[in-house]
């Protein structure tokens, strides 16, 4: 056995034994990289990439071609980069139990946050439920640049005609900027609610995230205006 596999062992045994809060980012990122170069020391690599790109989340954040062009960094190896935050997307979204009940703003916001995790884009998902509010499934409807999406006026009716929703939560996110909603925002949920109430469903809230911030459009008064 060689002095790396000696050494990736013991790391494996550590992170086994007690999870990854003991490991600093580069060790982390070290255990990590493992995985995509099976031999030899990786230590220098993952210091490497956090001076590049200022720290392990904005390696994961990382562009596909920017981490490839960083000396040692192949293609599997910025693969799995990338597959790391999209896995911990779908895992975290996959844990929202379509047995919840919405009954405040704080709820919609813990329910989207998963498919907003680490999202570079602007995006939009529509939520569906039924009369008693219960979650009946939360489906995406677009997805833009850094600072702009389309919403999609059919897809959003389609999404809500397909789950049988009386009352539908549109959110996106501002992945750039703050929470707060624009002119464009305004106009748009002004326009949904007026389609959806011709087919008897109500656009009961606008929830707008940007990082660890959530705008309720309900609850800070812009539906009154609309």
């Amino acid at each position: 056995m060689s002095i790396h596999n000696g050494h990736r062992d013991r790391m494996k045994k550590e992170f086994m034994t007690g999870g990854l809060e003991p490991f600093s980012e580069a060790r982390a990122l070290e255990l990590l990289l493992f995985y995509s170069r099976l031999q030899g020391d990786v230590n220098p690599l993952a210091h490497n990439l956090l001076s590049t790109f200022g720290s392990l989340a904005g390696v994961f954040d990382a562009d596909l071609n920017d981490l490839k062009a960083v000396s040692g960094v192949g293609e599997n190896t910025a693969i799995l980069l990338k597959l790391v935050p999209a896995l911990a997307a779908k895992y975290l979204a996959s844990r929202t139990s379509a047995d919840v009940i919405i009954s405040s703003s704080h709820d919609l916001q813990e329910l989207f946050a998963p498919y907003f995790f680490a999202a570079r884009n602007e995006m939009t998902f529509l939520a569906c439920f039924d009369a008693k509010f219960k979650l009946l499934g939360v489906r995406k409807i677009s997805e833009g640049g850094p600072n702009a999406t389309d919403i999609n006026v059919r897809q959003v009716v389609s999404a809500a005609l397909s789950f049988n929703a009386s009352t539908v939560v549109l959110a996106h996110n501002h992945p750039s900027g703050l929470a707060t909603p624009s002119d464009e925002d305004l106009s748009t949920t002004r326009y949904l609610r007026q389609i959806l109430s011709q087919i008897s469903i109500i656009l009961y809230d606008h929830i707008i995230m940007a990082d660890e911030d959530m705008v309720s459009m309900r609850d800070s008064g812009y539906f009154m205006a609309l």
